[in-house]
C-alpha cells in the first residue's frame, strides 16, 4: 500500500486543502505522549464524522515570538515536528505563522476567521490547558461555546499522565538538560532525536582515528554537554554510534557541535541529512592529560556505547 499523503498548508488554504477537517490544535513541541492523546482523539472524532484529520499549529513557537531574547529549547524544530505528526496517521497540518497580526487576533476572530471561514472545521480537539487568541482569552470553555454556536464539535482532552506524572514538554526539556534520556523517552514515547545536515569540521576526529559527522544544533538547545550512545538514521539505514555534544574542552574553539562517530560505516556524509537519536548517556566532557589519554577514553566510550545500544534493541523514533 502506498504511504498516506501528508499535506502541509501554510497560512491559507486556497486550494481547499483540509477544509472541513477535524483539527487537533496546539504547539505540539516534541509531539509527546500527551500530544499523541490529543491527536488520537481528533482521529476518533474525524472517523465518526467521515472527515479528514489534521493539526493546526504555529511557527515560530509563540514563546519565541513573545520572548525573543530568551529562546526556547525546542524539542522539535518545524521540520521534525511535521515528520512526527505525519507518522501519527494524520492527513495533514496547517501551519500558521505566529506574528504580530496573529498575536493581536481576538479569540472570537480566531474562531470566525480561521476555524469557520477559512477552514470550515468539522471539529476541534485541544488539550485541557490550551488557550488561544489575544491575551490567551480563548479557553477550552470558550471554544466549546463557540463550537455550539457555529456548529463544529469540540473535544477537550484531559491531562495525560504516566504513573501519576503529567506529560508535558517542560519536564522533557528538564530531563534532556540533565541527560536523563530514559525519562525523556518515556514521556515522548520514543528516543529524543535531532536532524541536520552534516557539515565540514576541523577533521580533528579523523586525525584521532574517529572520523565524525558534525552537526550544528540550535543555540537554544539545552541538551547536557557530554558523550552519548546514539543511533543514526541515514535514509532507511540505521547505524549505531557514539557522539559528543559540546565544546570539546581538549580543543575548545568556542563552537558548540554535535560530533557523531558511526560504527562500521565507510562513506562520505558531507551535505547529507541525518537523524541522530540519543539512546544513553556515557559521561561528561573532560580534559585529558594527553592526546593518547583522550584516544583511550574515546575507545572506552565507543565500547560502552556499543553495549548500551545492544541493550536498547532496535529503539528509534517513528519517522
Amino acid at each position: 500500500m502506498a504511504p498516506k499523503r501528508f499535506l502541509v498548508v501554510r497560512d491559507t488554504a486556497s486550494d481547499g486543502a483540509l477544509r472541513g477537517a477535524v483539527l487537533a490544535m496546539g504547539n505540539f513541541d516534541g509531539v509527546h505522549r500527551g500530544h499523541q492523546a490529543v491527536i488520537a482523539a481528533a482521529i476518533d472524532r474525524a472517523r465518526g464524522l467521515d472527515q479528514p484529520t489534521g493539526v493546526l499549529t504555529f511557527e515560530p513557537h509563540p514563546r519565541d515570538f513573545f520572548n525573543p531574547g530568551e529562546p526556547l529549547f525546542r524539542l522539535t524544530d518545524e521540520a521534525v515536528k511535521l515528520r512526527l505528526l505525519a507518522a501519527n496517521g494524520l492527513d495533514g497540518a496547517i501551519v500558521l505563522t505566529f506574528n504580530a497580526a496573529l498575536a493581536s487576533l481576538t479569540a472570537e476572530h480566531f474562531v470566525t476567521r480561521i476555524l469557520v471561514e477559512q477552514f470550515a472545521v468539522s471539529g476541534v480537539v485541544i488539550g485541557f490547558n490550551f488557550h488561544f487568541g489575544k491575551n490567551r482569552t480563548g479557553s477550552p470553555d470558550f471554544l466549546a461555546a463557540q463550537g455550539a454556536r457555529y456548529g463544529f464539535a469540540v473535544d477537550v482532552v484531559a491531562p495525560f499522565e504516566l504513573n501519576g506524572r503529567p506529560v508535558s514538554s517542560g519536564p522533557i526539556r528538564d530531563a534532556l538538560t540533565d541527560a536523563r534520556l530514559n525519562d525523556a523517552a518515556t514521556l515522548l514515547g520514543f528516543p529524543w532525536f535531532v536532524s541536520g545536515e552534516v557539515k565540514h569540521g576541523d577533521k580533528r576526529g579523523r586525525e584521532l582515528g574517529f572520523p565524525t559527522a558534525n552537526l550544528s544544533l540550535a543555540a537554544s538547545c539545552g541538551l547536557r554537554h557530554g558523550v552519548y550512545a546514539v543511533r543514526v538514521g541515514l535514509g532507511d539505514q540505521r547505524y549505531d554510534g557514539v557522539a559528543n555534544f559540546g565544546r570539546r574542552p581538549m580543543f575548545d574553539s568556542g563552537v558548540i557541535l554535535l560530533e557523531v562517530f558511526l560504527f562500521d560505516f565507510a562513506g562520505d556524509l558531507y551535505g547529507r541529512s541525518i537523524d541522530v537519536a540519543f539512546i544513553d548517556w556515557i559521561r561528561e566532557e573532560a580534559v585529558f592529560g594527553s592526546v593518547g589519554e583522550l584516544i583511550s577514553a574515546m575507545q572506552d566510550d565507543a565500547a560502552k556505547a556499543r553495549a548500551a545500544l545492544k541493550r536498547a534493541g532496535d529503539r528509534f523514533p517513528p519517522i
